[in-house]
């Protein structure tokens, strides 16, 4: 009994040496950040090394991803609706909705392929897989052998964007990665607004080789794309942990910088028990449908840009010209809100600035009295829309932690951007030619949903944050981790 009580004696005693100690004792220092010890220029030399051999390369082969999924609109005006009686109810619609089925089913199972065999081989396969597929579109004889054609183009493309997406967030630190998201999407953005003058110089080729102007869009693209994918074999960049082009010490760099940032440098394999549990998230579906939200007035855009110009009046040659400036401008937008989100460490708040600048668009677009007017409401939509998509997808790469979940999300999310693929092709009905208020008001009604999605996101997201930081909640598992608002 005696010793019991020595002993609480003792305890007490060492509380009180604890307490004392704690009063006099200064508060711990921050942990030092593992890569705190890089020289800053050898950081942002590795860095720009990083952006050009990655940014261009990506860039451009997104962009003939974009020229080669949309320039179905092109073709239709150049003569393929007359050749292959596309007049003849929704086939146009169905013609262009029919690629996004496989498009969709497809995104997981090629996120995981990418991790097995590698970026360079499985982008390889992708690239010449739809040039391929381009290709045969100009030979098709008939529409049924049109839409199957369309259906390849889905099967080889399904694996890509995601593929992008996923790989360029894993080299940079969290508040890095919409500038390069903005920066790879938005060479893709001023090349496919050119596509359809390029479109109607190849369409002047109508004749030659006993082929009209429409076929030769799709055989010039489509070779053209099966020599970008040689290239890609021999230039396109792998993952941090792969790379052939970087020194010892840069990768070692770059990998100290993201487990600094997030500590997810080191992959993790994809098992069924993750896949489930990443699944299980709701705010990986809340992000799927902002980008739902965000592809649908940029695909409505993409796939009807010309044929709403040629509804105010205008030629086919000065529709295919028209059709490139509010590319440009939203290339500007998008870069210029990408920029505002890194550099303010906002996400939300900027979207949500697009969605209100789509949403205008879209009112002028559709219920503007003149030309001009409504020409300008397509700034308006494409500007706003345009910048949503990299900026969805940096919100919810910030968001996440670990290789595993990084692939699931990206793929899931990139599903739902054909998803928002078919809503436009199916609310843009032949029959509400040519001002399509229904499709408008149907694509309105995507953009309140995200709207109210950021809000529920904002709200959630800064109560973690909250709890966090007082020490009763550790986000995504993660010590230290605090979510992007």
């Amino acid at each position: 009994m005696s010793d019991e009580k020595h002993s609480a004696d003792l305890k007490l005693e060492d509380r009180d040496v604890e307490k004392r100690a704690a009063e006099n004792q200064q508060p711990p220092a921050e942990k030092v950040p593992l890569d705190a010890h890089y020289d800053p220029e050898y950081v942002r030399r590795t860095l720009r090394q990083i952006d050009w051999r990655m940014l261009p390369l990506l860039g451009f082969l997104y962009a003939i991803a974009l020229i080669d999924r949309t320039n179905l609109g092109i073709a239709r005006i150049a003569g393929m609706e007359r050749d292959l009686q596309l007049h003849i109810g929704e086939r146009y619609s169905i013609a262009s909705m029919i690629y996004f089925p496989p498009y969709i089913i497809l995104q997981i199972p090629g996120n995981i392929i990418l991790r097995w065999i590698g970026a360079r081989s499985w982008l390889t396969i992708c690239v010449v897989g739809w040039g391929a597929a381009q290709i045969g579109m100009g030979f098709v004889p008939n529409w049924g052998l049109l839409c199957l054609t369309r259906v390849l183009l889905g099967v080889f493309e399904a694996g890509f964007f995601p593929a992008l997406a996923f790989i360029i967030t894993t080299w940079y630190k969290r508040h890095e990665v919409q500038k390069r998201l903005a920066g790879f999407y938005l060479i893709s953005i001023v090349l496919g607004g050119f596509s359809a003058i390029l479109a109607y110089a190849l369409q002047l080729l109508r004749g030659k080789g006993g082929l009209n102007g429409w076929q030769w869009i799709f055989i010039i693209e489509g070779i053209l794309t099966v020599v970008l994918g040689l290239a890609t074999w021999l230039f396109v960049p792998d993952f941090p942990d792969r790379n052939r082009f970087l020194t010892p010490e840069q990768t070692k760099m770059v990998l100290d910088r993201i487990e600094s940032d997030r500590n997810d440098s080191v992959p993790d394999p994809i098992t069924f028990q993750k896949l489930i549990k990443h699944l299980s998230d709701p705010f990986m579906w809340s992000f799927a449908f902002m980008f739902l939200a965000s592809t649908t007035p940029a695909y409505a855009i993409g796939f009807f840009i010309t044929i709403l110009l040629s509804a105010m009046g205008f030629s086919i040659m000065e529709a295919l010209l028209l059709s490139a400036p509010p590319y440009v401008a939203a290339a500007i937008s998008c870069f210029f809100f990408a920029w505002l989100a890194d550099k303010t460490k906002k996400r939300a708040l900027w979207l949500f600035v697009q969605n209100i600048i789509t949403m205008v668009g879209l009112l002028i677009t559709g219920y503007g009295k003149q030309n001009g007017v409504r020409y300008f409401g397509l700034f308006l939509v494409n500007m706003g829309a345009s910048g949503c998509v990299p900026g969805v997808l940096a919100y919810n790469a910030n968001n996440i932690v670990s290789h595993s979940k990084r692939s699931v999300s990206t793929a899931v999310i990139i599903a739902f951007g054909g998803v928002g693929g078919i809503y436009a092709t199916l609310v843009f009905r032949q029959t509400d030619f040519p001002k399509y208020i229904p499709g408008i008001w149907a694509t309105m009604a995507c953009q309140f949903l995200m709207v109210i999605l950021l809000g529920v996101n904002t709200y959630v997201f800064s109560r973690r944050n909250k709890l966090a930081r007082e020490g009763k909640r550790i986000n995504e598992d993660t010590p230290g981790f605090y979510y992007v608002i």
